[in-house]
């Protein structure tokens, strides 16, 4: 066994796979960075908000005002320098710092394609991704090289399938499967898409979308590695991401996964990809075809091996983090996030918050249009660690405001894919005996029906 891993790990394979990857991927999020620019969401979403959501950990890192979009130039830069492969450890680290920070900044923006465009840049920081048809081997011959550790290449394949596997095994739950939900509450509002708009209204296809993409995850990863299915599945990522781009406004994500899927085909065709691009810049391929192989230094070798061993570890088994915790996950969303539980839930809430004088029993409400903005106070409302926070803040607003002997209450009631309205957190409890923490939140109150599934 001991000799088949040495051997693995001591087998090379071309670089070019790695080098198309590079190039999609740094274009892709320079793109990315420029769209979110245009759109004015760096304004709308960092800058404009009174009050912002911190991850526990990382309640000091916060927006910094109009140098935000300094933050969001120097990401948008870096992304650019990988895509081309100039100096490219120091700008994918640049990038993968610059865009962590955007993601860190406010929580109520987090998505799980944001979340693995961090792990990903994090993971290429180890992966000689300018070794081929970069300017860094242009530049200096003593950095080209044709041929990388098997590893390198398969690493990216083993992130995209725990991406894909995860999401699957999320899907195997009743709400999805039995009941398609959320899926029967999103497809109808489709209903003017041509050609397809009466179709989003048919119960049959709310089940068939379900019960297909729970297959679809499960299965694409081992369709892509398997050589006589991989076009077949090539095709499928294709369908089923432009279908979600179709259906979904989840911008850039459906296109990364798409070009994510050719790390799978072999080098042939991406020689061909790179023949096409050389061509039309006119670049002399030939330049970069030395044959030649990169042996990483032993010390430099084992650093690498052990940081990204310890990356999938991670990977593996943070998703499970939620049956450390009581209660149904999808009630109360501990240990949902970083699991790859994709577009599962559809949660609407209502939060009426109370600062209570606990020695003279003085009250009054708070108006949430005065602290959040409307997309703030909507995620707020039906997820306890927002909520949480932003009691402390009222807390803390208050007592500067010269009120004294605070306590916080909150009226919360929240609907889950599909089921009627329910009271969500204990309005008797004083939500300042708590810290935010990864501690189970007991004043979440208990979810009056069952979702079975993992």
């Amino acid at each position: 066994m001991r000799l088949q891993i040495n051997k693995y790990f001591n087998s090379y394979t071309e670089a070019v796979p790695l080098a198309v990857f590079r190039l999609f991927f740094g274009s892709m999020m320079l793109a990315s960075i420029i769209r979110f620019w245009l759109n004015g969401w760096i304004e709308k979403l960092y800058i404009s908000p009174k009050f912002f959501f911190s991850y526990y950990g990382f309640e000091w890192l916060k927006p910094l005002g109009d140098f935000t979009y300094l933050i969001f130039m120097l990401c948008g830069v870096s992304a650019f320098f990988v895509a081309i492969g100039y100096k490219y450890r120091l700008f994918i680290i640049s990038f993968f710092l610059s865009f962590t920070y955007i993601e860190l900044m406010d929580k109520t923006t987090y998505l799980n394609h944001y979340y693995f465009i961090s792990i990903l840049s994090f993971l290429m920081i180890f992966l000689p991704a300018n070794a081929y048809f970069s300017l860094d081997a242009w530049k200096d011959p003593k950095k080209a090289f044709q041929q990388i550790p098997a590893w390198c290449i398969d690493s990216l394949k083993l992130l995209l399938a725990i991406v894909y596997f995860y999401a699957g095994l999320a899907k195997l739950n009743s709400d999805w499967l039995l009941r398609a939900m959320p899926l029967k509450i999103w497809l109808p509002s489709k209903y003017d898409l041509p050609f397809l708009g009466d179709l989003m209204q048919q119960e049959w296809v709310h089940y068939a979308f379900s019960w297909s993409g729970m297959l679809y995850d499960l299965t694409i990863p081992f369709l892509l590695l398997w050589r006589k299915t991989r076009f077949f599945a090539f095709l499928l990522v294709v369908l089923f991401h432009v279908m979600t781009r179709v259906l979904f406004p989840i911008g850039m994500f459906p296109y990364i996964m798409i070009v994510s899927a050719l790390i799978f085909f072999s080098p042939k065709l991406h020689h061909k990809f790179i023949s096409k691009i050389s061509s039309f810049f006119g670049i002399k391929k030939s330049k970069f075809d030395n044959s030649l192989r990169l042996v990483f230094q032993p010390v430099k070798r084992q650093i690498f091996l052990s940081v990204v061993a310890v990356f999938f570890i991670i990977q593996i088994f943070l998703p499970w983090r939620y049956l450390a915790y009581p209660g149904e996950l999808f009630w109360t969303e501990e240990g949902f996030r970083f699991s790859w539980r994709v577009m599962l839930m559809e949660k609407a809430g209502y939060s009426q918050f109370k600062i209570v004088d606990s020695e003279t029993g003085k009250r009054f409400y708070v108006d949430n249009s005065d602290f959040l903005t409307p997309f703030q106070e909507k995620q707020m409302s039906f997820q306890p660690d927002f909520m949480l926070q932003y009691a402390h803040f009222l807390a803390e607003h208050f007592r500067k405001s010269g009120h004294k002997n605070i306590e916080v209450y909150v009226e919360n009631y929240v609907a889950l894919n599909g089921r009627k309205s329910a009271p969500y957190i204990d309005p008797d409890i004083n939500l300042l005996n708590f810290d935010d923490s990864f501690k189970y939140k007991s004043f979440i109150l208990p979810f009056q029906d069952e979702i079975k599934g993992l």
